[in-house]
């Protein structure tokens, strides 16, 4: 299954970690990044990995992702070596621009470390191809605020079209899961995550990341395919297994390879 729903929750906030574990979200981003201010960072540092020296299930271990301070930071180095000693697999970096960087950043994690590139600046976008490719990098995910400010740009719908387009092809390109759409900042407001996820999903992204819990049951169920589509899917398969060589049609509409194709993927999801 493709993770649709990344919740972020504070790092030096553990008393909410296991209310985050709670959730529907497919993945848990302990946030050592933004979310916790400079006096805070070696503190929240040392409490998570007092926190997964506690002991945590394998369940939810495979849901652990931890997003570090950039690399350049007074905190980087010393993120990467916990999490290295806790034998944290998954990380989330952030300001990801670099693919040497991220080989680097990979080489001090844990064998086989998965990295999830979040990509917020315009140097990041203008190296997205080598970024997608570098080995360990497992997704891409738009920080689309912060790009939007470092590139000089008012509006966040139809102003990143073009970024977002990106996103989807570079991330097939390198044989990667779709990419994860940036926030919703309304935490409240369930037209406009709704619409965001729909907008999303029709540009090509997988998922989301979250910043409340009350967002993650609406992109998991948003980034899902609907009765409809999979009702179409099943009579798509089912039409092909009946006349496996001939043309074929399904709801009037002529069946051709790609036809098939979204159908597999939208039963495989």
């Amino acid at each position: 299954m493709i993770e649709r729903s990344y919740l972020f929750v504070p790092g030096d906030r553990p008393e909410r970690f296991q209310k985050a574990f709670a959730t529907a979200a497919h993945q848990v981003v302990i946030d050592l990044e933004d979310a916790v201010a400079p006096e805070a960072k070696a503190d929240a540092r040392a409490g998570i990995a007092a926190w997964l020296r506690a002991g945590q299930t394998e369940a939810d271990r495979s849901r652990l992702v931890v997003r570090v301070n950039a690399s350049g930071t007074p905190w980087h180095s010393d993120d990467i070596a916990m999490l290295r000693e806790a034998g944290v697999s998954r990380v989330m970096v952030p300001k990801a621009e670099d693919a040497a960087q991220l080989d680097e950043i990979a080489a001090r994690c844990v064998d086989h470390v998965a990295l999830i590139a979040l990509i917020e600046s315009v140097a990041g976008v203008v190296r997205m191809r080598e970024v997608a490719q570098a080995e360990n990098v497992a997704r891409l995910a738009f920080g689309s605020f912060d790009f939007t400010v470092d590139a000089g740009i008012e509006g966040m719908t139809r102003e990143l079209d073009f970024v977002r387009s990106q996103f989807v092809i570079e991330s097939r390109y390198a044989d990667l899961p779709p990419p994860l759409d940036g926030v919703t900042l309304s935490t409240d407001d369930a037209d406009t995550l709704g619409a965001d996820v729909l907008d999303a999903r029709r540009f090509g992204f997988g998922g989301k990341l979250c910043i409340h819990p009350r967002q993650v049951d609406a992109v998991n169920r948003g980034f899902a395919p609907g009765d409809a589509e999979r009702a179409w899917a099943t009579r798509v398969l089912a039409a092909l297994a009946e006349n496996p060589r001939g043309a074929i049609a399904v709801d009037g509409k002529l069946v051709d390879k790609p036809v098939v194709e979204r159908a597999r993927r939208i039963l495989a999801a």
